[in-house]
């Protein structure tokens, strides 16, 4: 009877534990203006990207994965809430501290469900490190009121800027660093400072690592819920500037012997100053592969990796401030534009996958696919898709498990910033553009509802315009661009709100 009872003992447990673990662990990284091509799988050459290489040695790469806008708020907002950014609550970057507010930026409202809010109801502990930059902690957009148990890390954007900053928050609480002072996220050399002499620079050197203690909370979060399904959201705030990055990372880069060009910022814009910025900018983003290393090698040591769908991403492209040299380092490959446009190189970025024993490993997709799908597929994933919420998402699930690619009819952006910008893609060949649509202090006359057509497919520089050409598939987007968006009463966007 002992050995019976014995038996039935572990067959039970067995089968509790078989079931706990039903519901795969999900970490979904996303970095930080991340170019295209800055990762050594989307054909990097200077800097070394291993661990984030390995992911898509391992599962799946994309070729044609879209941010949810082409900066940092509205394309978190579309990743969250499964909403394209015709329909998305937050369309641009907007600082409430402009409103009295004293950190954060515009907050999601109360009643918007995110991908954490979904999947707390499905049993999962959800937690959020990094940058959120979708309400501070007084607001609607708390991570912890959008359905995180857990947050550690920069609430506010503007905070951000600095990897050396006086306090981060833990929850809804504050957490002091040892950076006495802390380190500014904007500022010239001072004149009286020699621009040559590396010493100069050790004022914008911290001593207690922001994105360390980020990266350790996200490991303990892994840990603690080891025996539970998981959503880590790790929205790392590497490689955006300010360029703050230990000496330790630098030095195999310096061994490079790149010729390199002291940063000041005097007379230009930028955040703070560098004495080796091309160094530092590889070194930065290699520091970032090491914290996704220690990511992977924890769900490893715990016996997680199987169960554990691994997204690596990033939230638009690599920046145009001249701290970055995109065009020594080819960040974003042979694409136009960079962060802040909507044509390629600002809102193409990189995305892999991995997933073992459900991905196959090595594979390669093209299919058109956005932030917003990201929402339906990991419902789907979790054997929750009848649960999923009407959004404009599109379940890539089909897609990662190789049962046959989904593809998107068309993928619609717009983005009320930089001149005001409209986009879609028509399936694997079409993309239209419309630039310089919303009216500026600086350019009020220069208002342009031209709409440029490219073919992706044998140009994806977007060196052509073609639209005289196509004129049937250029009023398709025209229809598009109408039909595809509401209009907002924050971020307005006249020229369109009149057509609506």
């Amino acid at each position: 009877m002992t050995l019976r009872f014995l038996v039935c003992c572990l067959w039970v447990a067995s089968a509790i534990q078989a079931f706990g673990n039903e519901k795969p662990n999900i970490v979904f990284i996303l970095a930080d203006d991340l170019g295209w091509a800055e990762l050594g799988c989307y054909g990097q050459q200077k800097i070394k990207t291993p661990r984030i290489d390995s992911i898509a040695r391992d599962g799946m790469k994309f070729t044609r994965a879209y941010s949810g806008n082409a900066v940092c708020a509205p394309s978190r907002c579309v990743l969250m809430t499964g909403k394209h950014p015709g329909h998305a609550t937050v369309r641009n970057n907007l600082a409430m501290r402009t409103r009295g507010e004293p950190e954060g930026q515009y907050p999601l409202p109360a009643d918007e469900e995110t991908i954490a809010s979904l999947l707390s109801r499905e049993g999962y502990k959800c937690g959020a490190f990094g940058k959120w930059g979708l309400g501070n902690t007084q607001s609607t957009g708390n991570p912890l009121k959008k359905g995180f148990d857990r947050f550690f890390g920069y609430n506010c954007q503007s905070h951000a800027h600095s990897y050396y900053p006086a306090t981060l928050w833990s929850d809804n609480k504050i957490f002091p660093l040892r950076n006495d002072p802390p380190v500014v996220g904007h500022e010239s050399l001072p004149a009286e400072l020699d621009a040559n002499d590396p010493a100069s620079y050790d004022r914008y050197k911290g001593q207690d690592y922001a994105p360390d203690r980020i990266n350790e909370a996200a490991l303990q979060f892994i840990t603690d819920h080891k025996e539970e399904p998981f959503f880590l959201y790790y929205p790392t705030i590497i490689p955006h500037l300010a360029l703050h990055v230990p000496d330790e990372d630098l030095d195999p880069y310096l061994k490079q012997g790149w010729e390199e060009k002291p940063f000041t910022r005097r007379g230009t814009g930028g955040y703070t100053p560098h004495f080796t910025p091309r160094a530092g900018y590889a070194a930065f983003i290699s520091r970032m592969d090491k914290y996704v290393g220690r990511i992977l090698d924890r769900l490893d040591e715990l016996g997680l990796s199987k169960n554990t769908i691994v997204v690596f991403t990033s939230d638009n492209g690599t920046t145009y401030l001249p701290d970055v040299d995109y065009e020594f380092f080819e960040s974003v490959g042979p694409l136009r534009g960079l962060k802040g446009s909507l044509y390629e190189g600002g809102i193409r970025v990189p995305q892999v996958v991995r997933w073992p024993g459900k991905i196959e490993a090595g594979t390669e997709t093209s299919v058109l696919t956005g932030f917003e799908d990201w929402l339906p597929t990991l419902m789907e994933l979790t054997g929750a898709k009848d649960k999923t919420p009407e959004c404009d998402g599109i379940s890539l699930a089909t897609t990662l498990l190789g049962e046959g690619e989904k593809g998107r009819d068309f993928l619609y952006r717009e983005f009320p910033a930089y001149g005001g910008q409209q986009a879609v893609w028509m399936g694997e060949k079409w993309k239209a553009v419309r630039q310089n649509i919303r009216p500026s202090r600086k350019k009020k006359g220069n208002i342009d509802l031209t709409i440029e057509l490219y073919d992706l497919e044998n140009d994806i520089g977007e060196k052509e315009d073609v639209a005289a050409k196509f004129p049937a598939v250029v009023e398709k987007a025209r229809q598009l661009m109408k039909s595809e968006r509401v209009p907002s009463q924050e971020f307005t966007f006249p020229l369109l709100d009149k057509e609506a």
